[in-house]
Parts: structure tokens; sequence; C-alpha cells
């Protein structure tokens, strides 16, 4: 039996990279070979096991082959007579199938380092047209590392593509999907991620609602960038900045201008009412992605509202109240500086504006911050209760607001 470290941490570790999670895979043994060491089993499609004291991940060196439909259509050999460099063939890219034995020495077979030191994802057989889920992957780790120049080689983006035309995407799973994605979204560049599906032809079949912004016109005054599809690539990476790995804002940022796909040709490239026009297929996407209810939430929240935001300096104080109320942040505050993140991102996620304030942030937060000054106690010890006691609460909250306004807060310090 002979144990290697593989995949992900040796990779990290030529990259320079902290190492996070270490997976081993195990040749020449059996279940009852591990088990009897007290290994725990927790693999349900494949022998995985925890190790006894570190809980870290060890694998069977094992071979798959495709037997249907999907990424489910495998069956799986875990002999122990499977080899190391067999077990290495299946996996995806080049730069995770590289293996490292007790000594530190590389087992390298598809030139995985060489492909490091030039920054290219390349699939390592030709079976990985055999599993969808790979598009994804690939898509993820250009998402990954397209701050360091990484790129995908030629040869794995034909075979990406004829993977979306042979229909094989078609046959992802919408967890899967999401699941890829949600960890897309948390990398320091998700445009890439994007950017990838559109180059392979997936994202008009996973994505169609993003995929059809692109080629969409803006107002040239509003968007120097123009294209609508560049514009929420933009602020995607604008979103990753200001909120490191935070998926949700990712979210709210991929979707928040959906509603420009549907502007009738007539009127381009003005966009009137698209806030509104965005949640039918905002919400089409989260159900079909099953995506998690906060997600769903959140986004239609930044959809509908963000032109508030934007305008905040111009809003009566009432208006400002309802903003506050439709995002519900009397109950959940933490709302508030979330769509405030995303409406942010939109706003500096424009061609030459990255680097542009956004004091509507600001603003909003210190008039949330009168509004939640008042309190129910005084009014309940008045003899208000029901619905006079949340009439006078807000009307409390709104002359709060007003007068935060009056005081010159439209021009909070930076």
């Amino acid at each position: 039996m002979k144990i290697y470290l593989v995949g992900g941490a040796v990779r990290d570790r030529l990259l320079g990279l902290p190492v996070k999670d270490r997976d081993y895979v195990v040749v020449g043994a059996t279940p009852d070979d591990l088990l009897r060491l007290g290994y725990k089993p927790v693999g349900k499609d494949f022998p995985v096991f925890l190790h006894p004291q570190t809980h870290e991940e060890y694998a069977l060196a094992r071979t798959e082959r495709k037997t249907g439909r999907g990424y489910h259509g495998f069956a799986f050999d875990a002999d122990p007579s499977v080899t190391l460099e067999e077990d290495l063939r299946r996996r995806d890219l080049t730069i995770n199938a590289i293996a490292q034995d007790d000594d530190g020495k590389l087992i390298d077979p598809f030139d995985g380092a060489a492909n490091l030191r030039a920054g290219v994802l390349r699939h390592v057989a030709s079976a990985f047209a055999e599993d969808p889920v790979r598009v994804l992957r690939v898509a993820r780790f250009a998402a990954r590392y397209a701050a360091r120049g990484f790129r995908i080689a030629d040869e794995t983006l034909s075979l990406m593509r004829q993977m979306v035309q042979s229909g094989e995407v078609d046959h992802l799973v919408p967890e899967r999907v999401w699941t890829e994605t949600q960890k897309a979204l948390t990398e320091s560049t998700p445009s890439a991620f994007v950017r990838s599906l559109r180059d392979c032809g997936a994202l008009a079949i996973l994505f169609p609602e993003v995929d059809a912004l692109y080629g969409v016109p803006q107002r040239a005054d509003f968007h120097p960038e123009i294209d609508t599809g560049i514009h929420v690539e933009m602020v995607l990476d604008m979103a990753a900045h200001l909120a490191p790995g935070d998926a949700l804002i990712g979210w709210c940022a991929l979707t928040h201008d959906l509603g420009k796909a549907l502007t009738p040709a007539d009127v381009l490239p003005s966009h009137r009412g698209h806030e509104h026009a965005g949640v039918a297929p905002l919400r089409a996407l989260a159900a079909r992605l099953k995506v998690p209810a906060e997600y769903a939430a959140l986004a239609e929240l930044v959809c509908r509202l963000h032109l508030l935001a934007h305008t905040a300096f111009e809003l009566r104080a009432g208006t400002i109240l309802e903003l506050f109320e439709k995002l519900d942040a009397f109950r959940k505050p933490e709302r508030l500086p979330q769509f405030l993140l995303a409406c942010a991102a939109d706003k500096r996620g424009r061609l030459g504006m990255a680097d542009s304030d956004y004091p509507q942030a600001r603003y909003l937060a210190d008039l949330f911050h009168a509004a939640i000054q008042p309190k129910a106690q005084p009014l309940l010890d008045a003899g208000l209760s029901g619905p006079e006691l949340g009439a006078a609460l807000r009307e409390a909250r709104l002359a709060a607001i007003a007068a935060a306004v009056k005081t010159g807060k439209k021009n909070p310090a930076v």
C-alpha cells in the first residue's frame, strides 16, 4: 500500500498558495485494509475514508467508465491493481493531476507543473468530455486564476464546445450548477467564469437570462462600456473586490440588470423600467437553479431597488423610509449594508469608474442610523398598541430621517 498527496494541495503548494485541504490517494489497498487501520468510510459512490487522527480524506485509487448521460453516469473500479497514473488520468485538468509521495517527490505524468508555470488550464485526457460538470469546473478555475494570467487551452475550450453541442451539458442537474456557480462567485475574478461559459456556448444553455445581456447597448453617458454583458462582468469583479469571497453579493451583481435584455429595440439604449422588468427572469433563473432563499430574496431587492440607491440624494424622506421598509431592514439590519455593497459594485463596475466614490452608501447608512433611534417602548408606555403603535413608530422614524436630511447629512464626510 502506498499513499500520495494529490490534487489541490499539490497544485496550491506549487503556486505558493496556502494549502487548505489535503486529499490523498491510496494505491494497492482494499477497503478492508483501511478499515483495519481505523479509517472511517464516508464515500457513497466510491471508497473514500477519513484518517482516524487527522480526519483528512483518503480515497482508493480508481478508474471510471462512462455508462450514461450526465455526471451520475459512471461506473467506478477501485481494485488494488489500479495504478497511480490511472487514477490521475481520470482527473479533469493537468494542474489537478499531480501527486506527491512521502519524500516530496512529484509524480506528474501529464505535465501539470509545466502548465502551472505557463498559466494554462488543459484537460488531462479525452475522457474529460464524459463529465459535463467539468465545463463548470474549468470556468471556475478560470475565475480563480485569471488574475494570475491563466487561460484555457485552445484544445480544452474546443472540447468544451463539443460537449455543449453534443447536449452533454443539458444533463447537468440544477444543484450541481448552483454549487459550482456559488464557488465561482467567491473567486477573485468571477467574470472569467461567465466569460468562459460564454466562450464555449454553455452560458446560453445554463444562464440564458445572463447570456441575453451581451450585445444589448446602454447609454454611453452612464455606461461608457456600452455592452450590458460587459457591464455585468465588471460589476461581478467589483463585487469580488468590495466583498471578497461573498457569493451572496456576487449573485446580486450577476443578476441585477437582467431586465435590460427585455428592453424593446426601439427605445434602446435607454432602459427605463428595467429594474422591474428584471424581476421575472431573475425569479425564473433562481427557481431553475434552486438557489437558497436568502440569495433569491436579496437579489430581487437589488434588482428592483438599486436605482433608488443611486439617486439617494434626490429622494424625499418618505421614499427613503419606504426603501428601508422594502429591504425589511428594521427586522434584518444586515440587509442594508449587503444591498449597498451590491449597489456600489453596480456603480463602480463601469468603464473608468472603478476608483470612483459611492457616497450614497454612507448617506443611506447615516439615515438608517437615524431611523432606528426611535424606540417602541416610550410609545408603549404612552398606551399605544397594535396598528396605532406601528403607525406612531413609523411617523417617528420618518421624522428622524427628515431631520437627518435637514441637518446636512446629504454630504457625509469622506
